[in-house]
């Protein structure tokens, strides 16, 4: 053996004796900071573990049982790449973006704990929870919406085409005319906070004045779009007493200094544990485009407590940071990580490459679920329900950038869309969606837009009901959606199963779509469709809407109505020319499916189903679904 070939086996030999010698460091709640960090002293803080990972080049982090409330956000750099930060096994450790609220007080009917700093609003949040459940900020009116008479009557020119067909000015951004009644010189304009509704987003705004005369509000920060926008006239006020109505609720007088919360009957206000957030985000992963963050891993960790600043989020509520944030990561993985009772994003991803979010709960957060844009993300067996508690624009998921994949998660209970997407050759497979649309329109279960080469494969979308305006469905493809599929998806309790507009060559093939009554179908200046071996069963009338070259293929389906009536109409832009007894060709029928058992959710076919005659393939959805047990809702 030569003398240089020896050298560097002993070199190699060092480097593993060091690797396999780097400590692993322990955090646990009755540590010391003063500590080394080993297993049996181990660090009292997260924030002193990273810190002395880079000083030692540890790369493993453990956290025992117990509750964290943090100081500042962890915050973790391209210094700390390859760090694996982990719960230890059968344990449940729980990050803290808050903290806790005592000193209370009864105030008539009510309990209050003085606050100076809400005074003049160092501490200010839209977030409290009471021993570990989310609680309902006071509302005016209890249920619903006040209707006010803003008007603004500008044609939306689609995003495509600019937006509006002249910007709105200053003035229309940041007022609102209520009707008579409804507001009176009771409103404390220094609590109240005004939810102003639009079509597929909201407005959250601060009060600076009230005329009552003029009956007018006058915001302090600009909506992002004007009160009564798209013929949408509603509004909400939050945060005044006049709105606590019933026990659970609570309100910030920043006027008097004061938090005030109306205790359930089985509560006892001195031994309950009462939280409000003080950061806007738990942990931080920041890279850079020239020093990413790499392979960096989180799993099993518990997150909770964040705040958001009064400002409007936009589409999907998309200005608010994440209890997890990332940007400009390579190969991160977030494993099994809930993300529970915060007030913006449960997780915000941007500019990251190769991240893994899998087998994760982001449950109860005031915007969206999970927000990840980049490059080969996968989003996989998470369950994320009870977003946009804050912001009902707020997406159960919205991912987009190159090669995307969403799968195997069950999302429901959201306001707005299940699902938003875009980019490139993306793909959405076997996801159940149930409960989405609750507040606003035009969106859906799936929606995507601006994609090109998109897939839509094997999901279940469930008992999503049509509000109003520009209506809901099951799987939207929008503007610049073009050379997609959408293959063997099953809609279920869904008027408008799929919506199309200002799309094309698009494929929708092998899908089944059952409505409990009427069905509106459009494809709104879209062209080159090709639409076969789908099978459209309604209770009600069936109507399919599409310009002259919208379906320029429709072999093979079978559209049934139980009424009897399936109609066409032909469109010039958004105008119908009238509708036409649909008239079936190239192989469609308007024939029964003959499902075996509709009631009960079994779409097999029967043995002389048509179906089957035509080549319509069962649907496979043993697959949909998470396919890990849930996780835990710890």
């Amino acid at each position: 053996m030569t003398t240089t070939f020896c050298f560097i086996l002993s070199i190699i030999s060092l480097c593993s004796v060091t690797l396999a010698a780097l400590p692993t460091l322990h955090v646990a709640p009755t540590g010391r900071d003063t500590a080394n960090g080993g297993s049996q002293t181990p660090f009292l803080t997260l924030n002193k573990a990273v810190e002395a990972a880079r000083a030692t080049g540890s790369k493993r982090i453990i956290l025992h049982s117990g509750n964290y409330p943090l100081r500042a956000p962890i915050v973790l750099t391209s210094l700390d790449s390859g760090l694996t930060i982990e719960v230890a096994k059968n344990e449940k450790a729980t990050l803290l973006g808050g903290k806790l609220i005592g000193g209370w007080k009864q105030d008539g009917k009510f309990w209050s704990a003085d606050l100076p700093k809400a005074l003049n609003r160092v501490w200010d949040f839209r977030l409290l929870v009471v021993n570990g459940k989310w609680k309902s900020r006071a509302r005016y009116p209890e249920k619903g919406t006040l209707t006010h008479e803003s008007i603004f009557e500008v044609p939306w020119m689609s995003t495509t085409g600019g937006g509006w067909k002249r910007p709105p000015t200053d003035d229309e951004l940041t007022h609102l005319k209520y009707k008579t009644g409804d507001i009176g010189d009771w409103l404390d304009v220094n609590n109240a906070e005004i939810t102003v509704y639009h079509m597929w987003d909201e407005s959250v705004v601060g009060l600076k004045a009230n005329d009552s005369a003029a009956r007018t509000l006058t915001f302090t920060n600009p909506g992002g779009h004007p009160a009564g926008a798209f013929g949408v006239q509603k509004y909400v006020v939050w945060n005044v007493k006049e709105g606590m109505t019933r026990p659970g609720q609570w309100y910030l007088d920043r006027t008097a200094g004061k938090v005030i919360y109306w205790p359930l009957p089985s509560e006892d206000i001195r031994t309950v544990k009462v939280w409000a957030p003080t950061m806007e985000t738990v942990i931080t992963i920041n890279g850079s485009s020239e020093k990413p963050a790499e392979n960096i891993t989180l799993s099993g960790l518990n997150i909770t407590l964040t705040n958001t600043p009064m400002k409007t989020g936009g589409f999907g509520a998309s200005a608010f940071q994440g209890a997890l944030s990332l940007s400009n990561t390579r190969t991160c993985r977030i494993n099994g990580v809930t993300i529970f009772n915060v007030a913006g994003q449960g997780i915000n991803a941007w500019g990251c490459k190769d991240l893994q979010i899998e087998n994760c709960l982001v449950r109860h957060v005031g915007a969206s679920g999970i927000k990840a844009e980049g490059e080969n993300l996968l989003v996989s067996d998470c369950l994320i329900h009870d977003n946009g508690m804050l912001y009902p624009s707020g997406i159960g998921v919205m991912i987009s950038g190159k090669n995307s994949i969403l799968q195997h998660c069950e999302i429901h209970d959201t306001p707005y869309s299940a699902v938003v997407g875009g980019g490139e050759n993306a793909r959405y497979e076997y996801n159940l969606i149930y409960h989405a649309m609750k507040e606003l329109h035009d969106g859906a279960g799936i929606y995507v837009g601006f994609n090109k080469g998109m897939i839509m494969r094997g999901n279940i979308i469930r008992d999503i009901d049509d509000t109003g305006g520009y209506g809901a469905s099951a799987y939207y493809l929008d503007e610049q959606a073009v050379d997609c599929l959408v293959e063997g998806n099953l809609s279920v309790n869904v008027s408008r199963p799929t919506q199309n507009h200002m799309a094309r060559n698009n494929i929708i093939r092998n899908n089944v779509f059952i409505m409990a009554g009427d069905s509106d179908t459009s494809w709104a200046r879209c062209s080159g469709y090709t639409l076969e071996h789908n099978i459209y069963y309604a209770k009600g009338a069936i109507t399919l809407r599409y310009p002259e070259k919208g379906i320029t293929s429709m072999p093979k389906n079978i559209i049934y109505s139980a009424a009897g009536k399936v109609e066409s109409e032909t469109l010039f832009d958004y105008n119908g020319k009238g509708k036409q007894p649909f008239v079936a060709k190239d192989g469609t029928l308007l024939d029964d499916p003959l499902f075996m058992n509709i009631l009960k959710g079994d779409y097999r076919f029967k043995p002389r189903s048509p179906a089957i005659k035509l080549g319509i393939k069962p649907l496979e959805l043993s697959k949909t679904g998470m396919l890990t047990p849930k996780p835990a809702d710890k």
